[in-house]
C-alpha cells in the first residue's frame, strides 16, 4: 500500500533532483546539462550581492512569520472551540463551512478577495462608506501598507478548516475519563482546555510547529502572485519564491534562480534541524 505513494515521491521530488547542478553552470537549453559550462558558486554569489536580495528576504521572513504567529495557533483554537460545540447539527455546519476554502483554487480566492475589496462597488469599501467611517474608497490592492493584512488574512480563512482537522482527530483520541475526574473536582470547561486538551495534543502541536519552522522562508507562491499583480506592491509582494519565478521562467534566467532556489532548500532544512534539536528537549521531535 506504501509503494505507490514511495514511487510518487521519488519520481517527482528524489529523480529531478539531479537538475540543481545547473546551480552551478551557465546552463543552455541547447547545450545540455553536460555540455554547459561549469561556473562553480558564481550565482550564489551574484545572488547575495543582488540589490534586490534585501528586499526579497524581508518580505519572505516578515510574510512567513506573520503567517505563523496568525496562522499557526488559528486552527487549534478553532478545534478546541468545536470540541467545546454540543449542539451535533451545528458543528457540522461549522466545520463544513470551514472546510471548504481549503479546495477553492488560488485564483478564485484571489478574484474573489479582489472583487471584495475594489474601489468600484467592492462590499468592503460600500460597508464602511454607508457606515461613514470613510468618504472615498480605499485602493486596498494599490496601497503597500495594506498588503501584508490582505494576504494573512486570506490565508488563514483559506486554511483554518482543514488544518484543524489533525488537532480534531488529536483532541477526539483523549481519554474521556480524564473530563469526567476533572468535572467531579468541580473544573470548569476553560480549566479542562487548559489543564487537559492543550497538554494532550501538545505533541501534536510540537510536530506541526517544527515542520512551520522548516517551511519560514516558503512565504507563499500563488497568494503572492495573484494578489501582488499591481507593480506598486513588488517592494512588498516579492518573496524568493516570486522572484525565482520571474528571473527563471520570465527571464530565462534558469541557473541562477535555481541558485536561489537551493539556497532556500538548504536553509529550510538547517531550519527544520534546529526546531527538531530544540523540540528533542521536551522529548517532541520528528527523528
Amino acid at each position: 500500500m506504501v509503494l505507490p505513494a514511495l514511487a510518487l515521491i521519488l519520481v517527482f521530488s528524489y529523480f529531478p533532483m539531479y537538475g540543481v547542478i545547473i546551480a552551478f553552470q551557465n546552463y543552455s537549453v541547447f547545450k545540455g546539462f553536460w555540455v554547459s559550462p561549469w561556473v562553480g558558486l558564481k550565482h550564489f554569489s551574484d545572488f547575495f550581492h543582488s540589490p534586490e536580495l534585501y528586499v526579497v528576504m524581508r518580505n519572505t521572513l516578515v510574510i512567513s512569520f506573520l503567517k505563523l504567529f496568525f496562522g499557526f495557533p488559528a486552527p487549534i483554537l478553532l478545534a478546541i472551540l468545536l470540541n467545546e460545540v454540543r449542539h451535533k447539527f451545528f458543528k457540522q455546519i461549522v466545520q463544513t463551512v470551514t472546510y471548504l476554502p481549503h479546495f477553492i483554487s488560488w485564483v478564485i480566492v484571489a478574484n474573489f478577495a479582489i472583487t471584495l475589496l475594489s474601489t468600484d462597488n467592492g462590499s468592503l469599501n460600500m460597508l464602511l462608506q454607508g457606515l461613514g467611517i470613510i468618504d472615498q474608497p480605499i485602493p486596498y490592492l494599490s496601497v503597500p501598507h495594506y498588503f501584508w493584512t490582505i494576504i494573512v488574512t486570506t490565508n488563514v480563512w483559506k486554511e483554518i478548516g482543514f488544518a484543524s482537522i489533525v488537532y480534531l482527530a488529536a483532541i477526539a483520541s483523549i481519554d474521556p475519563h480524564l473530563y469526567e475526574s476533572a468535572a467531579i473536582d468541580g473544573a470548569s470547561r476553560f480549566r479542562m482546555m487548559i489543564l487537559i486538551t492543550l497538554p494532550c495534543i501538545l505533541p501534536v502541536v510540537v510536530i506541526f510547529f517544527i515542520l512551520a519552522i522548516g517551511n519560514l522562508l516558503n512565504a507563499g507562491f500563488d497568494d503572492l502572485l495573484l494578489l501582488g499583480v499591481n507593480p506598486a506592491l513588488r517592494d512588498v509582494s516579492d518573496v524568493i519564491d516570486t522572484y525565482v519565478y520571474r528571473l527563471g521562467i520570465r527571464l530565462n534566467r534558469y541557473s541562477f534562480a535555481t541558485a536561489v532556489g537551493l539556497f532556500k532548500a538548504v536553509v529550510s532544512v538547517g531550519l527544520l534541524t534546529l526546531a527538531n534539536f530544540w523540540a528533542r528537549r521536551s522529548g517532541n521531535s520528528l527523528w
